[in-house]
């Protein structure tokens, strides 16, 4: 995974778009409806940027071990602003 790879999208972009601004695979996705944890990311900066969590995103990070705060599922989060993040060590 390349560091420190700086990704623009408009705001209100789904964080999927990203595999479109990019010729490899920053963050790996599977079934884009939060259902698979394919594309668990930590987020290191910017949460609030990434919109809210909803119950069944929570309820599904909890199922992973990943109910800290600090991990969403990039396939349910929409970009409001600047966030960064890294994609979690499965």
């Amino acid at each position: 995974m390349p560091d420190r790879v700086e990704i623009l999208l408009p705001d209100g972009s789904c964080l999927t778009d990203i595999e479109y601004e990019r010729p490899e695979q920053l963050i790996p996705f599977g079934c884009r409806s939060g259902a698979c944890g394919a594309c668990v990311i930590e987020v290191l900066d910017g949460s609030a940027a990434l919109g809210e969590a909803d119950p069944d995103e929570t309820d599904f990070l909890e199922d992973l071990g990943r109910a800290d705060g600090n991990h969403r599922l990039a396939c349910q989060c929409r970009l409001l602003g600047a966030a960064t993040v890294r994609v979690a060590q499965q």
